[in-house]
């Protein structure tokens, strides 16, 4: 049995991952429902799988000389497991525990990751990854958590741009703190 692939990714409203200006993290909407649901999430046995930008944007923070306080706990708990990096670039890992770099194709890597794992994947980010991974038929899940804002002018990195057209099942919905979206889709290729 193939072990599902989720890919989980903040959004605002009009579909960017990222921002420019100064709205902090989770661009200031964060509440403690939401952050209860996302270290639930990460409570569960599950393998990371990150591309190698965003895994060396977070592996500062998995550093233990860094003051882990400050993180929330799904992040904690996302630090704590195991976690695949795919990346043509980098050989080592940082300072990440239980991290494994593996090169290649990334379509190939986890088809064999979702063959040979006991446990659910899960890739948080990695926009160039996942959308590569959704054009090839590997996702068998995307979770937006849609936050209640438009960023218009600072937002960055469009979550679904180069994708190919998909037709969208709704698994779940959820709303956590009156105002953050929480949608899981089974997305099927459109045609």
């Amino acid at each position: 049995m193939s072990a599902t692939y989720t890919f989980d990714i903040f959004s605002t409203l009009d579909g960017y991952a990222s921002h420019r200006g100064d709205w902090g993290g989770y661009w200031g909407k964060q509440g403690p429902e939401f952050l209860e649901h996302r270290a639930a999430i990460y409570r569960e046995p599950q393998r990371v799988v990150l591309g190698a930008t965003t895994y060396a944007e977070n592996a500062t923070f998995a550093d233990p000389e860094f003051d882990r306080s400050q993180l929330d706990e799904w992040i904690l708990r996302m630090y704590d497991a195991p976690v695949t990096v795919l990346s043509g670039t980098l050989t080592e890992p940082h300072d990440w525990q239980n991290t494994t770099i593996e090169s290649g194709d990334p379509v190939e890597l986890v088809t064999r990751l979702k063959a040979e794992s006991d446990v659910p994947l899960r890739s948080h980010g990695s926009l160039t990854l996942n959308r590569a991974l959704l054009n090839a038929g590997l996702i068998d899940a995307i979770q937006v958590m849609v936050f209640p804002v438009i960023s218009g002018s600072t937002g960055v990195y469009r979550i679904f741009e180069g994708v190919e057209d998909f037709d969208l099942e709704l698994l779940d919905a959820q709303t956590f703190d009156g105002n953050t979206q929480v949608l899981t889709y089974r997305p099927t290729r459109h045609g």
